[in-house]
C-alpha cells in the first residue's frame, strides 16, 4: 500500500513536468494603433497555460508560448476575437 501511495504521489507531482510547452504565432491584422497590442497581450495572458506572449505591432504578429495540455491554439484566437482582434496562427507551432 506504501508502495501505491509513493508512486501516485510521485505521478501527480511530476505532472507538469510532462506537459509540453508550445510556442505558435498568430496573425492579428487588425491591431492598428498604438493601444492595440496592450489590449491583445492581456485578452491572452489571461487564458490559463500562456506563459508568455510578444507582440510585434509592426508586423502584425503575437508569438504566445503556452502550455498544450492547459489550453489550445482555438482557445487562444478565440481569446483575441473576443478582445475585438481576429487572429489566425501563421506558420508551426514549435
Amino acid at each position: 500500500m506504501k508502495k501505491l501511495f509513493a508512486a501516485l504521489a510521485w505521478t501527480v507531482l511530476t505532472a507538469p513536468v510532462w506537459a509540453a510547452s508550445k510556442t505558435v504565432t498568430l496573425s492579428v491584422p487588425t491591431m492598428d494603433c498604438p493601444v492595440c497590442p496592450i489590449t491583445v497581450k492581456k485578452a491572452l495572458t489571461k487564458v490559463p497555460g500562456v506563459s508568455q506572449t510578444e507582440v510585434n505591432f509592426d508586423q502584425r504578429l503575437v508569438t504566445v508560448t503556452f502550455d498544450d495540455s492547459r489550453t489550445s491554439i482555438e482557445a487562444l484566437t478565440r481569446a483575441t476575437k473576443d478582445a475585438g482582434y481576429p487572429s489566425k496562427m501563421t506558420g508551426n507551432t514549435k
